[in-house]
């Protein structure tokens, strides 16, 4: 008589390596119900049509192995390594059974993680979160402000232990399973290979496959994206974009960058210095620049808001120079401090704020300093934050954060820094103090209050604080203002220019892999005495701001900056660029080449509403441009040709 087969169950955890196979099945589920959960949180936006859903799920799947795999790593060498003896002892299995636990609550741990990560930035893990990771009590302070972070981890802890309690008898199935070294070495060389194998011949961008950026995200693993962005956290250009020449990239460049009032400065071929002058005497009016956190444009009445909750800004955008068609480098602050302090387009990886031998830039601190002004950076936190106080320290601004802000002067404060209207108080006692030297000022000031958890002091706006978004940006507009009507008493504000402008915006994300729409922001140029009100409707870049300010002030200097004065520039030339930590874009003329660090290239139709992009053909002259502008400023960072030179 035969013997029926055992159980399915039982032959595939009934040897040493059955805890692998099991946690590997409780893995591939989490993913799989991750995966799920965040389709369905952003809707209509995946577009999830068969062959979306076949990638999704697909190729999701198998990044989820490969995840998996390297996940797992320590486990497969625990199995291996334990001798029989151990193993076999009647309480292991309750060893076993509590670091099932432990595993099971990270990968649950994980999968909430990658849901509130998406709330913010629609993405699964990416550059942004290793970013984050080097700053944990920011971060670890931000979540358990925005977040009720014991109820989750007890709820999680609750669940972990419910589950392994589930699987218990699967997992002891290979309790008394006999095992040998050899055998299992066999096991473990399968296990290791799989990982060693992806390492070499997958990669991370395989799964970019849909024009459709939140399908391509979800084609993804958390857990993988976030190793493979810590791993390309710096792109050298020359090695993965597309690339000229190098002297005809430069020359290139050099033809794009003249305007009327600035001219190259030598023959040298790869110089970009130009001098700039003009015949009217300069103005050494004092400057605020205000750079507002995740403001973007979107926010105001005068670009289509319904919401009501900018009204100072909106009152104000009336009495001032408005910038209606301004676009942010980035979606990140260190890209819009970048792009205000330096003027160049956003660098592929790392910003130069965060980037080694990033000291003694042509910054436009350096400028005003140069002029004669007292230069600040202030900033609500604390400096090193994002590598503030080095970056600006180091390029001609004295740092005052958050240390030096006394508590009886604190309203209110989170994680991020004090409250916006303190650093506002801050602010002003720098003006009073460079006004009573006889000295003109320029500081630019970084703001923190519309930033999560959005709380603030109760009473200054009618949504109560810890509201979320909406709140946050009704609060800072209520504090910008504040700090014009205090500002206004004083004997320096006649004389003074404020320039008010996002950072970026408060979204990234979108249907497209350089959704415009996330990139639009506003600037206002108010000074009543001196710069007449009205709208500016061109085509602007965030790094046109700096010389363009200059050029309001009439400033004469030899510059190394990249962006325009946008008065000085003749009607058809305008262009902007817009990049994640890896793709690369040029806008102008209706059409945004995008470059990414496959050295691949394409020509796109963007909707400046919903964000979506047409395939077009391709340019190759426009593609070239595009180039030029990046390739040449990555080999001028590298080389000294972004160095402050003397005036």
């Amino acid at each position: 008589m035969n013997q029926s087969s055992p159980p399915l169950t039982t032959r595939l955890f009934n040897h040493r390596f059955g805890p692998f196979w099991l946690l590997l099945f409780v893995f591939l589920s989490i993913s799989l119900l991750t995966r799920l959960a965040l389709l369905l949180k952003t809707g209509d936006a995946a577009e999830p049509g068969l062959m979306n859903i076949l990638q999704m799920f697909g190729l999701g799947l198998a990044f989820d192995i490969i995840a998996a795999s390297y996940f797992f790593i320590p486990l497969a060498l625990f199995l291996f390594l334990v001798p029989n003896r151990i193993y076999r002892w009647p309480h292991f299995r309750w060893f076993l059974l509590s670091g099932t636990v432990v595993w099971i609550f990270i990968m649950l741990f994980n999968a909430v993680a990658e849901w509130t990560f998406w709330e913010e930035f629609g993405s699964r893990f990416n550059f942004i979160a290793v970013d984050y990771l080097l700053f944990t009590n920011e971060v670890i302070g931000n979540i358990r402000e925005s977040y009720p972070v014991g109820p989750i981890l007890g709820g999680l802890t609750l669940l972990s232990l419910l589950i392994a309690w589930g699987i218990r008898h699967w997992l002891w199935a290979s309790h008394h399973a006999e095992s040998r070294y050899a055998s299992r070495a066999g096991w473990l060389l399968l296990l290791l290979a799989v990982p060693l194998l992806s390492f070499s011949l997958v990669d991370f961008r395989l799964k970019d496959q849909s024009t459709n950026r939140y399908v391509n995200s979800l084609s993804g693993n958390g857990i993988y994206e976030f190793f493979a962005a810590a791993y390309n956290n710096e792109l050298d250009y020359a090695t993965f974009y597309h690339s000229l020449a190098l002297d005809q990239a430069f020359a290139r460049l050099r033809e794009q960058l003249p305007t009327r009032h600035a001219r190259l400065a030598s023959n040298d071929a790869r110089d970009l210095t130009r001098v700039v002058s003009y015949a009217q005497p300069e103005k050494h009016l004092n400057v605020i620049m205000i750079s507002v956190e995740s403001l973007s444009a979107s926010f105001m009445t005068r670009f289509g808001s319904r919401q009501g909750i900018t009204p100072r800004l909106d009152a104000l955008a009336r009495e001032s120079l408005l910038f209606t068609n301004l676009y942010a480098t980035g979606t990140r602050t260190v890209r819009g401090l970048e792009a205000l302090a330096l003027s160049v387009p956003p660098t592929p990886g790392q910003s130069i704020v965060k980037r080694p031998n990033n000291a003694s830039l042509f910054s436009l601190g350096e400028v005003f300093r140069s002029k004669g002004y007292e230069v600040r950076f202030l900033y609500g936190g604390y400096g090193y934050f994002d590598n503030m106080n080095d970056f600006f320290g180091g390029n001609g601004y004295q740092v005052i954060d958050r240390t030096a802000i006394p508590a009886e002067r604190i309203h209110h404060e989170n994680i991020w820094g004090v409250a916006d209207e303190d650093l506002f108080t801050q602010a002003l006692l720098e003006a009073d103090k460079a006004f009573a030297a006889g000295s003109p000022s320029f500081m630019q000031i970084m703001t923190t209050s519309n930033h999560r958890p959005f709380t603030y002091p109760e009473g200054r706006v009618d949504i109560p604080s810890k509201s979320g978004r909406y709140g946050g940006v009704k609060y800072t507009d209520w504090a910008i203002g504040d700090f014009i009507d205090r500002a206004s008493s004083k004997p320096w504000f006649a004389d003074t220019v404020f320039v008010i402008v996002a950072d970026h915006c408060a979204s990234s994300a979108g249907k497209s892999d350089i959704p415009v729409n996330r990139y639009h922001i506003p600037a206002l140029f108010f000074s009543p005495r001196h710069i007449k009100a009205g709208e500016f409707n061109r085509l602007t870049s965030q790094i046109d701001l700096p010389p363009t300010l200059l050029g309001l002030l009439n400033f004469s200097y030899k510059s190394r900056f990249l962006g325009y004065d946008m008065y000085d520039l003749e009607l058809g030339r305008e262009r902007a660029f817009l990049g994640t930590y890896q793709d690369l874009g040029y806008l102008r003329n209706g059409k945004l080449v995008k470059l990414d660090s496959r050295r691949g290239r394409a020509v796109f139709r963007p909707d400046f509403k919903d964000g979506s992009a047409e395939k077009l053909p391709d340019d190759p002259e426009l593609e070239n441009d595009a180039a030029s502008w990046y390739q040449a400023t990555a080999w001028a960072f590298g080389h000294g040709g972004l160095r402050w030179i003397p005036q």
